[in-house]
């Protein structure tokens, strides 16, 4: 198939090619920030008209969720307008459009596990702003896949595992937030799971996160622990002791229920996927 990656040189992205390559089944376009500009509809549609692709997986966006929260127009702009302006195109190629969204789209009360059925009700920008996105892409595609997932990290970009593992090389102790609990996503499971999504006419919305959850701070503890850094003190702080500018939702679980109920292979756990990352990264 003919697939364009939007953020291809962004964390996912990286991992999304290197797994759809491995297929050989696939022609891949994988545009960076510096080539597509996704706020820019002209831009977009020349790209999309010219290669006509099969399959857009929508990845490109602005997660930095302190800084949508302090420049909500960027956020909007990249988020949501971005968005429109890749499923208008996507519409006239007659392609399959995958949208990349986010836990951040619900607001963490509900104290279970959120499945896709569960009304959104962001408490930030950037889960507004993504929100948003969604409806843009349900409004403007019949050919789409919205799929949510939770605090991705891999081998590219920045991301929680490699921070605390760069923190180890300099500090005995860390404070790490231990009343904010989700579900750490390995972005090559991810990608792995896309690329046999789009495989199928199963379209709709799907939540798709490693299994199980945990806290940051454990999430922290089990990284120091599976790369061998035992030594490194965890010390557990509240939310507002972080103080950052964003609210955060205290428990944004994904169920992984759709994946369930159409016979789709779950993600394995958050704790195999640390531990065949670290293996990964630290060899």
């Amino acid at each position: 198939m003919k697939i364009l990656i939007t953020g291809g040189r962004g964390q996912l992205g990286r991992d999304l090619e290197e797994v759809l390559l491995k297929t050989g089944k696939h022609e891949l376009t994988c545009p960076g920030r510096g080539e597509l500009d996704v706020t820019k509809l002209d831009e977009v549609q020349q790209l999309i008209l010219n290669n006509r692709p099969e399959v857009i997986i929508h990845a490109a966006a602005n997660t930095n969720v302190d800084q949508c929260e302090l420049d909500e127009d960027s956020a909007y702009l990249v988020n949501a307008l971005g968005t429109r302006n890749v499923a208008v195109a996507a519409a006239k190629v007659g392609a399959k459009l995958v949208y990349v969204s986010t836990d951040y789209v619900f607001n963490g009360r509900a104290g279970r596990p959120y499945t896709e059925f569960d009304l959104p009700d962001p408490i930030n920008v950037y889960g507004k702003s993504k929100l948003a996105g969604e409806q843009y892409v349900v409004s403007l595609s019949n050919k789409y896949f919205i799929v949510r997932t939770s605090w991705l990290y891999g081998r590219y970009g920045k991301n929680f595992v490699k921070t605390m593992l760069n923190l180890a090389k300099e500090k005995s102790e860390v404070s790490v937030v231990n009343d904010q609990v989700g579900t750490p996503t390995y972005t090559k499971d991810l990608a792995r799971f896309l690329a046999e999504l789009i495989q199928t006419e199963l379209y709709g919305i799907y939540h798709a996160s490693n299994s199980g959850f945990c806290s940051w701070f454990d999430f922290a503890r089990a990284i120091f622990k599976t790369a061998g850094l035992e030594q490194v003190k965890v010390r557990p702080i509240s939310t507002p002791e972080l103080n950052r500018p964003a609210p955060r939702p205290a428990f944004s679980v994904l169920d992984n229920y759709c994946l369930r109920l159409q016979g789709l292979a779950a993600l394995q756990s958050w704790e195999e996927a640390l531990q065949e990352f670290l293996l990964e990264v630290l060899k």
